[in-house]
């Protein structure tokens, strides 16, 4: 059932939640800034596309019940999750969890140049790490 008023508070809750302003947003997920108020504001009805962007950029949305109050289908997970191994349904859970999805999620959403930053950075850290024993602490 559509409630694109319910929709508009629960996406500036959580635009709110994750501290970004609507430029912050537009950064996040290529929806407008403008749009974006416009869908906060209950003036515009969003696509399909536009709500998983926006779901996808705020941690803590479920995109599930984003998609619900903008009146489309939820995803259908289940068949895709038969077909995944133990190694890969443990990476959906890892990306999943919003403390490690967010770097992943800034990392898409990110310019070229500042993803290579970040794999410079991530190479730094993987061979500084290779000599490491289970149970030291990292520089020990």
């Amino acid at each position: 059932m559509k409630n694109t008023q319910k929709l508009g508070k629960k996406i500036r809750e959580l635009r709110l939640k994750n501290d970004l302003s609507l430029r912050g947003l537009e950064e996040k997920s290529g929806v407008s800034y403008s749009f974006i108020s416009s869908i906060e504001n209950d003036r515009y009805q969003a696509s399909r596309d536009k709500i998983i962007a926006l779901a996808n950029a705020l941690v803590g949305s479920d995109i599930n019940e984003l998609l619900l109050l903008a009146g489309f289908a939820p995803e259908d997970n289940s068949s895709n999750d038969r077909n995944l191994s133990d190694e890969e349904v443990a990476f959906q859970a890892f990306i999943n969890n919003p403390e490690h999805g967010i770097f992943f999620k800034d990392y898409l959403s990110a310019p070229e140049e500042r993803r290579e930053e970040m794999r410079i950075i991530f190479k730094a850290l993987m061979e500084k790490e290779k000599g490491r024993k289970p149970g030291q602490r990292q520089g020990e």
